[in-house]
């Protein structure tokens, strides 16, 4: 082996302790890396093959009312090649609690076996009785306990309907099982999915050969858009409530949000980490090409060259880096198999595709390779500087000067020895102070957005169900009503109050910029919305015009003051020209609101609802679950408590990355301050002489530590209000608008950890000045 070789051996024992905190921040960052790149692409090709397997359709048109020869017709048409009409209505389900309302929603299965959407068996034979025997997704049967051979009382058009569980099922178009775009959170205890056979749901719903929904396959997914703007205008006449296409279908968007975002993420965090640990490893070379001027210069006698001993540090951060890499990849192909499961959980494929896929651990490798070879090269560079002769001597001191403080009397003359020398040590090492400042900003910055993410989510679902939505209930007709049914609720239920609501799918317009969208009709004077626009001003509805949503006019592209196109789907309706009056907050969902008699009168019929908001502390559900026309009560309360659930997976999620935050600040920190130590054991032994203890020393030390963790806090605010901003910008999507408070507690709790970690990692230095050989250092001036 050669000489070299041995001294590097030498070198990373010598420096275990600061190789093992790079390395540890290394394998965080490629943890991150391996395990976010790999489980996005298994949830991805798992996803793939699934729709596949299921045929999962490319367009959904919701209608009135469609003849089944009709549907026939539009294959081979337009781009067409497979079009299956089906029966789709939410119903309510019986349950044995009167005060819980639980909806399901019933499809209909084609007979024939080139099934569009194929539901994929889990368990059971299948449907055999076609009036009696239904399919139950997964997700439902689950949460509420159902097993095959159980009845469920189903009431379909008024009229109630035992009816056989034959089996359980996957969807593909409810791997995701929501409701609508304003639930966002799954609730598979209150709302779930029933396939039953083509003759029940057209017998039962009263439909005779018709359907409201047709499911559509295409030649060329790129030409989705031209048959989707086709299908509207040929279909006009049957009442075309909504085009869904592939990509704005409700489940997949969701998963596909994760997937993009689980990238996202992998891009980010690995660089923050490296970058991180580049700095350590050159900070910590400079300071070991420093400290080694006699064997660099003994060396360079000896006829070795610069290239060779630059190569013998450079050797020393590729090692680190290349370990730290090894464990990092390793880590992250175990947890990645871990997290693609994890979100199987939540996202209901039957079939699970694990690959492990080595391109992302050579990259991995090479991207820790070139942060750290760069980082030896910066840190290396002082070798060439070094002569053999002059390195037999003493590196000649710095000449001191004051520093700023020192100017200013009142302060300086009131500070004590000891806190003199830490203000000389602290200002006097400018690149070790900035050093500090990078590693500490970071790492505050880091977990202020954890932090925020996390009061981010309850802010989020605290300010739309609590703050922007008010009702206690919010009912939905299965079929436009005329208003007067108001009177009948106030008479079946005590109402503290009570309002008309119109919900309705349209199409609005700018140029080339379309969307459909429910657009929401309620009473311009409101209490059960509180409407607060881009400037924080609360408004009411206009009598003439429209209000967005901030994320409806982001992807307009529109403003106050523009004019829009609403496009009705209703037979013999114009369309419209309307002025956006205003734009406003909205956290969760996607939607439009107009004065309910401005809407009835331009977009449908005087005096129709959709639905109805109440307040009431009666037992709505059980007083209103057996009305004919009623599909859902969506309590507030219910989902509140969901999110309650889904906040404790959140908290657990946030402890990791809280984590991974401290230990970017631990890692500079202690590497600083063990370097620091051993620059400095001359002074240190001084000090002792003077009758310094070693408990006095180390408390010098914590002390211009955390000074400079101050100015960290104070760099890292501005650094985690940018990264707040970013992440923002990156996972804000039409679905939701992320969009926090930032409170006091975030600042608190970010400082207060920051200061954590700082503190244990000069515990773990502790040990170091009490091993500290003070008598030794003092014999020679070269250590």
């Amino acid at each position: 082996m050669k000489k070299l070789n041995l001294r590097l051996i030498r070198l990373i024992k010598k420096s275990y302790g600061q190789a093992i905190a790079v390395i540890t921040v290394i394998a965080i960052g490629l943890l991150v890396y391996t395990a976010m790149k790999m489980a996005a692409l298994n949830l991805e090709n798992t996803l793939n093959e699934y729709y596949d397997l299921t045929n999962f359709a490319d367009i959904y048109v919701q209608v009135v009312k469609i003849p089944g020869n009709e549907v026939k017709d539009l294959e081979n048409k337009y781009g067409i090649t497979n079009a299956q009409g089906r029966v789709v209505s939410d119903v309510p389900l019986k349950v044995e609690d009167e005060e819980e309302k639980v909806t399901i929603r019933i499809i209909s299965i084609p007979n024939n076996d080139e099934r569009i959407n194929n539901i994929y068996l889990i368990e059971g034979d299948g449907i055999k009785n076609k009036n009696k025997d239904v399919l139950v997704v997964e997700q439902f049967a689950k949460a509420r306990n159902i097993a095959i051979g159980d009845t469920l009382s189903v009431q379909m058009n008024g009229k109630l309907y035992n009816l056989n569980v034959a089996g359980i099922v996957s969807s593909p178009e409810y791997i995701y099982l929501m409701e609508n775009e304003q639930t966002l959170i799954p609730m598979p205890g209150k709302f779930g999915v029933v396939f039953v056979a083509d003759e029940l749901a057209r017998q039962s719903f009263g439909f005779g050969s018709s359907y409201n929904e047709i499911v559509i396959k295409v030649k060329d997914e790129n030409e989705i858009d031209k048959i989707e703007d086709k299908l509207e205008k040929v279909l006009k006449k049957y009442g075309v409530k909504r085009i869904i296409v592939r990509d704005n279908q409700l489940s997949n968007r969701m998963i596909s949000e994760e997937i993009n975002q689980l990238k996202n993420m992998a891009k980010v965090v690995p660089v923050i980490f490296l970058g991180v640990a580049a700095l350590i490893i050159a900070v910590m070379i400079s300071r070991m090409v420093k400290k080694d001027r006699v064997p660099i210069g003994v060396m360079k006698a000896l006829g070795y060259k610069n290239i060779d001993i630059v190569l013998h540090y450079i050797k020393y951060s590729l090692v680190i880096g290349i370990l730290g890499a090894i464990i990092g990849t390793n880590l992250g192909m175990l947890l990645a198999g871990a997290m693609t499961k994890m979100y199987l959980q939540y996202f209901n494929i039957p079939i699970l595709k694990i690959n492990y896929y080595y391109r992302y651990i050579m990259s991995a490798i090479l991207l820790a390779s070139i942060f750290c070879i760069t980082a030896g090269l910066w840190g290396g560079k002082r070798v060439l500087k070094i002569l053999p002769a002059e390195s037999m001597r003493p590196e000649a001191p710095r000449s001191g000067k004051r520093i700023l403080i020192e100017r200013i009397k009142i302060i300086w003359s009131n500070l004590s020895f000891s806190w003199k020398m830490v203000m000389r040590n602290i200002f006097r090492n400018k690149k070790r102070f900035m050093f500090i400042l990078v590693g500490i900003s970071l790492s505050f910055a880091m977990l202020f957005l954890t932090f925020y993410q996390f009061n981010t989510a309850l802010f989020m679902f605290e300010n739309h169900y609590g703050d922007f939505q008010r009702m206690d209930y919010n009912i939905n007709f299965s079929k436009p009503m005329n208003q007067r049914v108001i009177k009948d609720l106030k008479h079946l239920v005590n109402i503290d109050s009570i309002e008309p609501k119109v919900e309705f799918p349209f199409e609005i317009k700018n140029g080339w910029k379309s969307k459909v969208v429910n657009i929401i009709g309620i009473k311009r004077d409101t209490i059960f919305y509180k409407f607060e626009n881009l400037n924080d001003e609360i408004i009411n509805l206009p009598d003439e015009g429209i209000v967005l949503s901030e994320n409806l006019a982001k992807f307009l592209d529109v403003s106050k003051g523009d004019t829009i196109t609403i496009n009705s789907f209703i037979p013999h309706r114009d369309d419209i020209h309307i002025i956006i009056k205003d734009v406003i907050k909205q956290s969760l969902g996607i939607n439009a609101y107009m004065d309910i008699d401005q809407m009835q009168f331009k977009l449908l019929d005087k005096e129709l609802i959709t639905g109805a908001y109440i307040d009431s502390n009666d037992a709505v559900k059980k007083k209103l679950s057996n009305l004919k026309n009623l599909t859902s009560i969506q309590s507030l309360q219910d989902l509140q408590n969901i999110f309650k659930q889904f906040l404790s997976l959140t908290i657990s999620s946030i402890s990791i990355l809280v984590i991974f935050s401290g230990i970017l600040g631990f890692a500079v920190v202690y590497n600083s301050t063990i370097m620091g130590i051993s620059e400095r054991r001359l002074e240190l032994s001084s000090l002792r002489v003077m009758g310094f203890s070693r408990k006095e020393i180390f408390w010098m030390i914590v002390k211009e530590n955390l000074i400079m963790t101050i100015f960290g806090i104070i760099v890292g605010i501005p650094i985690g209000l940018s990264f707040v901003k970013g992440v923002e910008k990156a996972f804000s999507n039409e679905l939701y608008t992320l969009r926090g408070d930032i409170s006091f507690s975030i600042f608190l709790f970010s400082i207060l950890l920051t200061v954590f970690f700082v503190v244990a990692a000069q515990l773990f230095t502790l040990k170091k000045i009490y091993k500290l050989d003070f008598m030794e250092a003092l014999k020679s001036r070269i250590s």
